[in-house]
């Protein structure tokens, strides 16, 4: 592989322009094949098969009417006074026409509603009294035909009686069954009454308007346009909000905090290089694969429903780990200028030794996003696939237009004061000072991470977008006015035995309704529609919670452990908040697996690259104390809220379902790179036959300059997409910026060579049968230096070139 790319770093720099306009032409097709073949992306996040997906499905089948999507309209005045008459007529009107727009099937009037609920509570009085006046002179009826019983009356009068007491009866048994029906629609009239469409001030209403099409379904087109009419129409002295249902969106992938971050990398590379070309050289790189990256994976969005924050993992791993390889190639190349070599050879023998170190670190990104689809959860496969292509192009990228690119700049690459580096320091640390390290960091790392023990997995809903958002204002309008439930409806549907309608129905639903009602954590319940065939019955359940509290998610739980009831009639449940609760617990039932799997490819593709057993079992217990040290920290700012002032946590709740399992493949394998940057030189230092502990000594000294600017990219790049005005990328940024922090400056550049200090000699043990077994992997191209010996050293215990990636 290192004679390989060498001859392709040698040919790139001499055929520049042809590389140039290949990548170009590739760009351009990249671009084209999404312009022409790119489809819309999925704000929502699904996992087929869940059971509220399975309800929901059913619902579609027989309920239609209340099985699409759905959303709310918070209409208020500004000073919280009553809408006036002439107010709530204007909004009646507005919410009439927007349910003729396409895409909508029905809107809720919720004055009309309101008003709806006190007649029918009327209705109900006025019977209430038109029964008692009814069973009064029924009584006084049958006290004179009671009085009629003693006397002897002839056979036409008697039979006048008797037909007199048989009608008498039949109207009190008729007065009995309206009296029973008035009753059972008490009942839930009182079951329903906590659920209110208009606040008890008249300053707020709130308004729902279903979709034709399932929420997943539901277009941005349609969304923009119920946002666009409403908005535009809504009348004088009133403000209307959107939920997050109605707003959500492909986020904006480049924004200040992004820019923010790219110029902080940039600053990095040029404080690091000394050089305003050299430094635009990765910059350059890594955005034309972003381009190509990004691109090319969206144009697969028009035949496969993608996540819409698939193509933002694409774009933040493009551009980090193409900054950083590219970094490692052109860093080789200054040094090899400095000792000496000829151009053109320097520019072949960078990218046949660190560039195939590169292509083997890209390797281990890879094999850990492209393990994502094994959990077997589609968007979570494919957010791993494009994360893939995209790091697969900044391999390709940095192995042969970063060639290119030295080529055409020159020997500008190097700044005028630039001069070969000190000689190695030969001092090893002292054992009393890696005993500290070991034992300080590792009890720093279990305390930064014992905010996990407690962490809770859900799905962002309106209160963590931004305070100035119309989702945001929506959310906690709603919960300040109507109660926390309102925002998390929990949809139950009930299967019964047999067909039942008319009285016998209203029946049931008042046991059923009655039996949830008494559940914990319930406020309201109300019957809201029952299938064609009238064998299902679909109820509206009010928690007191939100849809992220952890009382919502035990009630769901404590809903679908009821059925079946007596009648044998089984439940099932669905709803936003049931759903998220879905999703959340399938990812973590695939979290366990999934690490399983990472932490065994550690171990597998270390031995192959360092042919030895305990520095895999370190680089692995390290990248484990380092990624729960991320969960921990995650699970503090975004779950806890500590610190959330600097990052944008205004309202702190569930940690977002996905995070862990992506942070688990990402955080792979650029622990694997770094622990290969460094460690491959302490391994080429000992193999060249400097003393273990000199060795290590030799392999930081050598790797941290480079180690510690690409890690500061890194970190810059991901940190960048904190301040995003998405809470899916802002936790997703923090993950990934905070555990290449502890990661790369933590474990990698402390950790480890201290814990290789004490190991000694018996790091680099391997049993003889398996190291005769083991293909000769070469990461750092030494075979490769030996076929060409152009590069000279200052001391014979240094390594013999640089360490791979350095």
């Amino acid at each position: 592989m290192a004679e390989l790319l060498y001859r392709l770093g040698r040919f790139s720099a001499r055929r520049a322009g042809i590389v140039l306009a290949s990548w170009l032409v590739i760009l351009g097709i990249a671009v084209t094949g999404y312009l022409t073949a790119g489809g819309a992306l999925s704000p929502m996040v699904d996992i087929p098969g869940t059971p509220t997906q399975k309800v929901s499905d059913r619902l579609a089948e027989r309920l239609p009417a209340v099985s699409g999507g759905s959303g709310r309209l918070v209409f208020h005045t500004p000073d919280s006074s009553a809408l006036t008459e002439e107010q709530r007529a204007a909004i009646s009107a507005l919410l009439t026409s927007t349910a003729e727009l396409d895409g909508v099937r029905s809107t809720t009037d919720p004055f009309a509603i309101a008003q709806q609920i006190a007649d029918r509570r009327k209705q109900v009085a006025d019977g209430v009294r038109q029964i008692d006046a009814g069973r009064q002179l029924l009584d006084e009826g049958q006290g004179r035909l009671n009085g009629a019983k003693g006397v002897k009356l002839d056979p036409a009068t008697q039979a006048q009686v008797d037909q007199q007491q048989a009608l008498l009866t039949e109207k009190r048994a008729q007065l009995e069954m309206e009296s029973a029906k008035l009753d059972r629609g008490r009942k839930l009239l009182a079951m329903s009454a906590p659920i209110r469409t208009v606040t008890a001030d008249g300053s707020t209403a709130v308004a729902q308007v279903l979709f034709e099409k399932p929420q997943l379904d539901v277009t941005p087109e349609v969304k923009n346009g119920l946002i666009e009419h409403v908005g535009g129409n809504v009348p004088a002295g009133v403000e209307v909000e959107f939920s997050n249902e109605i707003t959500q969106e492909v986020p904006q992938i480049l924004g200040v905090g992004e820019v923010a971050g790219l110029v902080i990398a940039a600053i990095t590379l040029l404080v690091m290089l000394r050089t305003l070309v050299g430094a635009a050289l990765p910059i350059l790189s890594a955005l034309t694969g972003v381009g190509i990256g990004v691109t090319a994976a969206l144009s697969l969005s028009g035949v496969v429903e993608m996540l819409s924050i698939t193509p933002v993992l694409g774009v933040m791993l493009g551009l980090a780990v193409g900054i950083d390889y590219s970094l490692f190639i052109l860093n080789r190349h200054r040094r090899q200028l400095l000792a000496g070599v000829d151009f053109h050879e320097s520019i072949g023998l960078a990218n046949g030794t660190s560039g195939n170190a590169v292509v083997f670190a890209g390797a281990t990104v890879l094999v850990a996003l492209l393990a994502l689809n094994v959990t077997g959860i589609p968007f979570l496969g494919l957010m791993g696939t494009v994360g893939a292509i995209c790091v697969a192009v900044a391999v390709l990228l940095a192995v042969t237009l970063t060639p290119a690119l030295l080529s055409l700049i020159g020997r500008r690459v190097l700044n005028r004061g630039a001069h070969a580096q000190a000689a190695f320091d030969n001092r090893p640390m002292s054992t009393g000072r890696a005993i500290l390290t070991v034992v300080g960091l590792t009890a720093a790392l279990v305390a930064v991470a014992i905010p996990a023990l407690s962490m809770r997995l859900g799905l962002p809903d309106g209160s963590s977008e931004a305070r100035e958002s119309t989702q945001y204002q929506a959310y906690h309008l709603t919960e300040e006015r109507f109660g926390a439930g309102v925002n998390g409806p929990i949809l139950v549907v009930a299967d019964l035995a047999a067909p039942l309608a008319g009285d016998a129905q209203q029946a049931e639903q008042v046991r059923i309704g009655t039996l949830l009602l008494a559940q914990n954590n319930v406020t309201a319940v109300a019957p809201i529609g029952a299938s064609a065939d009238n064998t299902t019955l679909a109820f509206q359940v009010i928690p007191d919670g939100g849809p992220n509290s952890s009382s919502t998610e035990q009630l769901v739980r404590d809903l679908r452990g009821l059925s079946p009831i007596s009648g044998d009639v089984t439940f099932g449940v669905a709803g936003t908040a049931s759903g998220n609760i879905d999703i959340s617990e399938k990812l973590g039932k695939a979290l366990p697996g999934y690490l399983g799997l990472v932490v065994g490819l550690s171990l597998i593709i270390m031995i192959f690259v360092f042919r030895s057993i305990l520095v895999p079992l370190t680089a692995t217990l390290g990248f484990i104390l380092s990624l729960f040290a991320t969960f921990g920290g995650v699970t503090a700012i975004f779950q806890w809220g500590w610190l959330g002032a600097i990052f944008g946590v205004h309202d702190p709740g569930p940690v977002l379902s996905f995070l862990p399992t992506i942070l688990i493949g990402i955080l792979f394998g650029l622990a694997m790179d770094y622990q290969l940057f460094l460690v491959s030189g302490m391994r080429e230092a000992f193999a060249h036959g400097a003393p273990a502990r000199v060795a290590v000594r030799q392999g930081v000294h050598a790797g941290r300059t480079v180690v510690t600017a690409a890690a500061i990219i890194m970190i810059s790049v991901f940190g960048g997409f904190i301040f995003s005005n998405t809470a899916i990328i802002r936790s997703l940024g923090f993950g990934l910026a905070f555990g290449v922090l502890v990661d790369a400056f933590l474990v990698r550049m402390l950790l480890i060579p201290a814990i290789m200090h004490l190991l000694g000699d018996s790091a680099w043990w391997i049993p003889r049968w398996l190291d005769r077994i083991l293909p000769d992997v070469d990461v750092e191209g030494a075979a490769l230096e030996r076929s060409h010996p152009v590069v000279h050293h200052a001391e014979p215990t240094a390594p013999s070139s640089e360490p791979a990636l350095r």
